[in-house]
């Protein structure tokens, strides 16, 4: 899977773009405020119809400009996509395109592109609340379980349906309609998470021993729940607990992956560089999982390569991503902080004041 060429027009300070790239490595180079954030924000956007910096989409789309726009070509091995995706300033909608026709979801883009992201702000996945845990979970579950899009849209929804029914009812036998299917739900997606986290385990260990070989680092699904009990029991037994607070206090909804050196979590014992390992370690892993599993490669977009990294360990995270044989997108301040990390075959492109030029080819 790679993307071969992109087209922006309006995204933050980038007004006119048309870029080729390399199916291998595209390294983006340019002063901190030059816009190469921007364009990983780009590329992050059009798979995943949101961006990982800004929930406000207004500040997005380029001054005084009605909408931006994102249009990319996509191959992998011998198939070819055309994709489209518009933001919309007035009204917030959202315009998607696959091959030139209307009427499809952002989930039929992220299908097409499964994509990782590795940012210096990327520590929440391990010193952030469960939910950025459970995200990445379901990043894997989306790419690897049809069915589960479905039923975890169906969970949240039921879930939402019954805080607010929480209000109203005066015994439980008035949530008893939520909770049947609720219980159902919850059990199927709580099995594929875990089924899924131990797939992932060994490879997490794996990867962690290559990358932080002085600390044993284990991994644990909690699904949010006794997991003795059965979560139609819980409902019911937590009626009033969750009538008086306002919301279904336990589910999957609280589920969490764990994360622990030597007994304690980690981000209570590791520093700064080696949680930034760590969580480089987990990206990895988990793309080198999908292609094992589903032989699709993941597209790795790394902001910032050279911070909190020294040249050793930014050698082995290249040597790393050269074997994955994915498309890799990285930005730097210098193209000297990208010497452990260039192949032969690379493209170079110079960002300034939101104009990007290719260096070589």
């Amino acid at each position: 899977m790679a993307i071969s060429r992109l087209i922006i027009e309006h995204f933050r300070n980038l007004s006119a773009v048309d870029l080729e790239f390399d199916h291998g490595f595209n390294f983006l180079v340019g002063d901190n405020g030059s816009g190469k954030t921007s364009l990983l924000e780009s590329l992050f956007y059009l798979g995943h119809g949101r961006s990982f910096k800004s929930s406000v989409t207004t500040r997005i789309i380029s001054y005084d400009q009605p909408h931006f726009t994102l249009h990319g070509r996509i191959q992998e091995q011998q198939h070819q996509w055309s994709v489209g995706l518009q933001k919309q300033r007035k009204e917030g909608n959202t315009i998607v395109k696959i091959n030139g026709e209307d009427g499809n979801k952002i989930a039929d883009l992220a299908h097409l592109l499964p994509m990782q992201i590795i940012t210096p702000e990327g520590l929440n996945l391990l010193n952030g609340g469960p939910s950025f845990r459970r995200a990445f979970l379901d990043w894997g579950l989306f790419h690897h379980q049809s069915a589960f899009h479905s039923a975890w849209a169906s969970l949240n929804r039921l879930l939402k349906q019954r805080n607010a029914a929480l209000q109203h009812s005066y015994t439980y036998d008035d949530l008893k309609i939520w909770d049947i299917e609720l219980a159902k739900l919850a059990h199927q997606v709580s099995q594929w998470r875990a089924d899924y986290a131990e797939a992932l385990r060994t490879e997490i260990e794996q990867t962690c021993q290559l990358f932080l070989p002085e600390l044993e680092i284990n991994v644990s699904f909690h699904q949010g729940w006794d997991k003795d009990s059965d979560y139609a029991d819980i409902l019911r037994e937590n009626f009033q607990r969750d009538k008086h607070i306002g919301y279904t206090i336990a589910g999957p909804q609280k589920a969490d992956f764990r994360f622990k050196s030597n007994g304690l979590p980690v981000e209570d014992v590791l520093s700064r560089g080696q949680l930034k390992l760590l969580m480089c370690a987990l990206r990895l892993a988990q793309g080198e999982h999908l292609m094992k599993q589903k032989n699709r490669h993941c597209i790795f977009l790394i902001d910032d390569f050279a911070s909190e990294l020294d040249e050793n360990k930014r050698a082995l995270l290249a040597e790393r991503l050269q074997q994955s044989q994915s498309q890799v997108f990285v930005t730097a301040i210098t193209q000297d902080q990208l010497k452990q990390m260039q192949p032969e075959q690379h493209r170079t492109f110079s960002v300034v004041k939101g104009e990007i030029k290719l260096l070589n080819s």
